[in-house]
């Protein structure tokens, strides 16, 4: 029996691992499994190269608990290891076996599949365990060894009896750590890890019924019998080429990854790519609508199919991790425990990647089927319009697929509504003057009188739009956007002819200066010449500062916070309205103030401005009139 010290170069190495090297002491089965399957996998790799002669038979890797016993023990069917090969991969701690394996069958190992980073990972056993004991026997003809260690630098190393090839470890739980003796915490473990590892995963046994019989009697009973319960899928979609797999395939899996999930997907995003990086993954656009504040964290991160985090910012572009699926990248760099990323020019490329393999699928898909493009439009625009604002590559694809809905349910891209507008949508300056409403409803009086003067009216109602058209507007200095109900839209855009006033430059200016005596501060008077039956009273909102204060207050202040900004309005009466001329006209100083007040509520109240203790005068006053 050999005895000894284990090799490493710091004097209390395991109350380290114990309480800082891993963040989360659940990933010790991650990191055991996750051995037990690089060695079933080198096995396969060497019988494929005519290096190991020994019958690769169906391998498994066993997880079992023992309460009783206070012990869990992880059993595979891999290449096992001789006592020598203990003494180098086990007692000289952070000595990598996979990397050695991966370094010395270069050319021929890059596909296997090895998973393995870290010579740690097997002393997160200690991270729950008080003693760990290893026991197993190389594919090579040599002893079985039996190797011992009770959390200090000293173990013990001797033969042992076990006679099938492979490793068992068994973790002598510790009292801190009696949790892990659940079935059902270590079920969920290996669900949330394990649950797409390469090799199959045995967890206790399941009762399966045997179909009846064709000639079974009417009073046959079904019979049972107990099998392997495997928890894992050990060929997820995203290992497969996108030719192997259906529609409904990619449906399946997204059930798959979420069983709560009861709505179907829009579309996926099959990744794949080996150079200059090795990725693969599927994203799916779930339905997402206007809501900005969906759930993210949704996309797992999955290196060679063991799960790592389902934080992958930084590797995903920031409006994508709204999305749901999966990634798997072996080039991704992690910390030690593989619970978190390093910052690395590597993943830069990756979210490049991604971002510009989603944006040419979304251009195939709008040239594919553009109607059904524009169907789903409503349930994806948020994710492409962030896009567009926070990363530069996307933009510059973005503009060949995302759209512009009109009121009217029609689709424009911004250089088709551009050819549409040039006729009849100008202002003084020869810009093309892009009307838009926020919310069909509430400025649907300010929609219909555009539609009436044949305007083209957008319907832009995400919560960032605001920002986007800035940006737009930046890039495109033929094109100004205008909603509907900002700085009425005859000033903005070029007629043929302008409506003369009825009235003459000293009654406007006596009008101006009565309707001043009796509105708010916070309104601008400006009076223009209409037609007759237009309203007499319109209110409008400085272009400009509306949309900055929709940009101050997008995502609580958060996101684009500006502070709060001014309430300011522009009071838009027509001169040759009925009411301006009794407003005039009328002697009676109080008759004034009650027809410029209930005017100026009615205008309010078709801009939802009239709240509070004003709509309660307002109502009680026009009670008052119809009595």
């Amino acid at each position: 029996m050999a005895t000894g010290k284990i090799n490493v170069s710091v004097e209390n190495i395991f109350p380290l691992i114990k309480k800082f090297l891993y963040s989360d002491h659940e990933i010790f089965l991650r990191e055991l499994v996750s051995n037990g399957t690089d060695a079933t996998l080198k096995l396969k790799h060497l019988i494929s190269i005519g290096e190991a002669k020994v019958e690769y038979g169906n391998p498994i890797i066993e997880v079992k608990v023992d309460k009783e016993a206070k012990k869990i023990h992880i059993i595979d069917q891999g290449l096992g290891m001789t006592a020598d090969e203990v003494e180098k991969y086990i007692n000289q701690v952070a000595f990598s076996g996979a990397e050695e394996f991966l370094d010395k069958y270069k050319d021929s190992a890059k596909d296997s599949g090895i998973i393995g980073h870290f010579g740690l990972g097997f002393y997160s056993a200690f991270m729950v365990a008080e003693k760990v004991e290893i026991i197993t026997k190389s594919y090579k003809d040599e002893p079985a060894a039996h190797w011992t260690c009770d959390g200090s630098p000293e173990f013990t190393l001797e033969p042992a009896d076990k006679t099938s090839r492979g490793t068992e470890i068994i973790l002598h739980i510790a009292e801190d750590s009696l949790e892990f003796l659940d079935d059902s915490k270590i079920s969920g473990l290996l669900n949330k890890y394990n649950k797409f590892m390469p090799i199959p995963i045995k967890f206790g046994t399941r009762t399966e019924t045997l179909p009846k019989p064709e000639d079974a009697p009417e009073d046959y009973v079904n019979e049972t019998v107990e099998t392997d319960n495997i928890i894992n899928n050990p060929n997820p979609a995203w290992t497969k080429q996108p030719s192997e797999l259906s529609d409904e395939d990619y449906k399946n899996f997204y059930r798959e990854l979420y069983p709560m999930q009861f709505e179907d997907p829009l579309f996926h995003i099959h990744l794949n790519v080996d150079y200059p990086f090795n990725l693969t993954g599927i994203l799916y656009f779930p339905k997402l609508g206007s809501d900005m504040q969906i759930q993210k964290d949704k996309i797992q991160l999955y290196q060679n199919q063991v799960y790592v985090t389902d934080n992958v910012e930084g590797i995903v572009p920031e409006f994508l991790t709204m999305l749901k699926g999966v990634i798997d990248s072996p080039d991704i760099p992690l910390n030690v425990s593989r619970s978190g990323l390093q910052a690395d020019g590597a993943v830069k490329k990756i979210s490049n990647y991604i971002t510009r393999k989603v944006a040419d699928k979304l251009k195939a898909l709008f040239n594919e089927n553009r109607a059904d493009f524009e169907e789903k439009w409503n349930d994806i625009k948020i994710v492409l319009e962030y896009g567009m604002l926070s990363e530069e590559k996307f933009y510059e694809k973005a503009g060949a697929f995302v759209l512009y809905p009109t009121v009217d349910d029609k689709y424009f891209t911004l250089d088709e509504l551009k050819e549409k507008l040039k006729e009849n949508q100008t202002d003084k300056d020869g810009k093309l003057v892009v009307l838009y409403a926020g919310n069909k409803d509430a400025q649907h009086s300010y929609i219909e009188a555009a539609k009436e003067k044949g305007y083209e009216v957008l319907l832009l109602d995400s919560p960032i739009i605001s920002h986007l058209i800035q940006k737009i507007e930046n890039d495109n200095k033929d094109v100004t956007f205008v909603r509907v109900d900002s700085d009425h839209i005859d000033n903005l855009i070029k007629k043929e002819e302008n409506t003369i006033s009825k009235l003459s430059d000293d009654e406007k200016a006596a009008l101006k200066t009565s309707l001043e005596a009796y509105i708010p501060k916070a309104y601008s008077v400006q009076l223009e010449a209409m037609d007759s039956q237009a309203a007499p009273f319109i209110i409008t909102q400085p272009e400009f500062m509306r949309r900055m204060k929709e940009m101050s207050q997008t995502g609580g202040g958060g996101m684009f916070g500006m502070g709060n900004m001014p309430e300011m309005y522009n009071l838009v009466v027509n001169t040759n309205s009925d009411l301006a001329s009794s407003i005039l006209n009328t002697e009676d100083k109080t008759h004034q103030e009650h027809l410029v007040k209930q005017a100026l509520d009615l205008a309010k109240l078709s801009q939802n401005l009239l709240k509070g203790e004003a709509l309660t005068a307002f109502v009680k006053r026009s009670f008052e009139m119809i009595k």
